[in-house]
């Protein structure tokens, strides 16, 4: 009982300041954006998803870093889009110029339904 305030201190400080969590918590994203990489390509998703519409390939850091927000987003949802169909479940490709919200509420609705 006199060690569970102690800790529940310390989760709150960690969540409010990641720098508290330790040395390596700022590199974390980083190690699972090259985590998700190299499932991709597990997925050979070079192949199936970018070279059919003409995209390159994502850098390591690709989405660990903010760098241009709506082109970041548009490869997200051209990457889940892809997964839900490679999945078996038949989802429309989005287009670069649709509404974000109808977008993201439509990928969501679809992984619901899993």
């Amino acid at each position: 009982e006199g060690g569970a305030p102690g800790r529940r201190g310390e989760r709150e400080r960690s969540e409010e300041a990641p720098a508290e969590r330790g040395p390596g918590a700022a590199f974390h994203m980083f190690v699972l954006m090259e985590d998700l990489l190299d499932k991709l390509k597990l997925l050979s998703y070079e192949e199936e998803a970018l070279r059919r519409h003409n995209m390159r390939p994502l850098s390591r850091h690709y989405f660990a870093l903010p760098t241009n927000p709506g082109e970041q987003f548009f490869m997200f949802c051209t990457l889940a889009a892809w997964l839900i169909s490679k999945a078996g479940h038949p989802f429309e490709q989005p287009q670069e110029y649709d509404d974000p919200n109808a977008v993201i509420s439509n990928v969501l609705s679809e992984l619901r339904s899993f």
